[in-house]
């Protein structure tokens, strides 16, 4: 159920802090909702700024640029290539950490250029129950996550998206295509873009929300949430995604009975 305290303090912490900020934007809805109140705390000196780092699908992107169209925000993309990190290309356990290492930097190269001197993420206080080595990389650069100042959960986040009819207020949550390769597998472009049309290959298929292909290399591993398992079971239709993924280089497909990890409530 919609807080109006909520978000009423959300606003109230941009107008606290600093005349101008930048909001780092990547589609979902948590940064949606800092964004919309860093809008509405700071006006034209509000700026939600989305890095298409090439393993970012062009559905987030996309969707990202929508958000902002939706909240009226001054909007930058920040173009470079992930796959020039060497760091990040071999793929290891901190291979969120040097991502978003990169993407502070970036962040904090616009600030400077025009004087900002606050940067903000969507991180919320639930994201402090996994694994997120690159939460720490973002806080060495001084960036920081007013959703998790003001001990904001998912559920009230997704609540005032909702009350202000963000098209993202039940979108599930996503990561980058990376997040679908196996530590110890290089990242590629090639792979990048194999997962990137097999997920869309899957929802073409099945009337399902939330896929992710995991790449182990030579065999795909389909995760949806445990809901929509029974969806997939469709003997024409899994013939059909069975020849669709390979035809994009998979030797073998299979689903994952366990599903996807739901870890916060939709709407």
């Amino acid at each position: 159920m919609y807080n109006e305290a909520n978000f009423s303090r959300l606003v109230a912490w941009f107008s606290d802090e600093q005349d101008k900020a930048i909001v780092a934007l990547s589609g979902g809805v948590d940064s949606a909702v800092v964004a919309l109140a860093a809008r509405e705390a700071l006006g034209e000196n509000a700026l939600a700024a989305t890095a298409d780092y090439a393993t970012l699908s062009k559905e987030e992107l996309e969707s990202a640029s929508n958000v902002a169209r939706e909240i009226d925000i001054n909007h930058i993309i920040i173009k470079y290539n992930e796959l020039a990190n060497e760091n990040f290309v071999r793929n290891d356990k901190l291979r969120c950490y040097y991502c978003r290492t990169e993407l502070a930097a970036h962040l904090s190269f616009e600030a400077s250029r025009r004087n900002i001197l606050l940067i903000t993420d969507g991180t919320n206080l639930d994201d402090l129950n996994e694994y997120r080595p690159g939460i720490k990389a973002m806080r060495e650069y001084g960036i920081r996550s007013p959703l998790i100042e003001l001990g904001m959960t998912k559920v009230e986040i997704r609540s005032i998206a909702k009350y202000y009819d963000l098209s993202v207020y039940n979108k599930p949550s996503n990561s980058c295509l990376a997040s679908r390769i196996l530590h110890g597998i290089s990242v590629t472009e090639e792979r990048l873009r194999r997962i990137e049309m097999s997920e869309l290959v899957v929802k073409s298929i099945f009337p399902i929300r939330k896929v992710r292909v995991r790449d182990h290399s030579y065999l795909a591993r389909i995760e949806v949430e445990p809901s929509e398992i029974p969806k997939l079971f469709n003997v024409q239709r899994l013939e059909l995604l069975n020849s669709r993924l390979k035809d994009l280089g998979f030797k073998y497909v299979t689903i994952d009975l366990q599903g996807y990890p739901r870890h916060d409530f939709l709407i």
